[in-house]
């Protein structure tokens, strides 16, 4: 297969970079809604909620997808490959366990406090399962933050030595 020339593959680091500052970016603001937002409203409860939902749909999801997307390109149209070095394998696994993760976990846990905080206004913060979405967001989604930064670094520091030929 014909492996993109430099000014192809400057382009794709450009939308993987675009894409990653989305997924990033959109994470960190999630994080700080999260910690910060205090809703002084029964209604703001709602909108709190619905705002990180709409940061978790328009830029963790899509930045999340492009960045997979974009080192599936990277895996197949540059000498880059999938498995030539050990940080890229642990690059890849992290992105499959958190896109998986946010997915399953996260991403459910948002939407219902959404749904929880639209029914039930400011009575959501004395409900079980609101408080406890709540709870394990700001333990995980910070966790994700920190696995996000730890990916950038290694994209940058390119660790542990390229792997031994068979």
């Amino acid at each position: 297969m014909k492996k993109f020339n430099s000014k192809q593959t400057q382009i794709l680091k450009i939308a993987h970079i675009f894409f990653f500052i989305m997924w990033i970016g959109g994470g960190i603001a999630l994080t700080t809604l999260m910690f910060v937002a205090d809703p002084l409203l029964p209604d703001d409860v709602y909108m709190k909620f619905r705002s990180m939902q709409v940061v978790d749909d328009f830029l963790i999801i899509p930045g999340a997808l492009g960045c997979f997307v974009a080192g599936i390109i990277y895996g197949v149209f540059t000498n880059w490959g999938f498995f030539k070095h050990n940080w890229l394998i642990v690059k890849w696994i992290m992105t499959v366990l958190q896109i998986l993760f946010g997915t399953f976990a996260l991403g459910p846990w948002l939407n219902g406090n959404v749904d929880i905080a639209r029914d039930l206004r400011g009575a959501a913060l004395s409900n079980p399962e609101f408080l406890n979405n709540i709870m394990n967001i700001k333990i995980w989604g910070t966790l994700q933050v920190s696995l996000l930064l730890f990916m950038a670094v290694i994209s940058v520091l390119k660790p542990w030595k390229k792997k031994k030929a068979a």
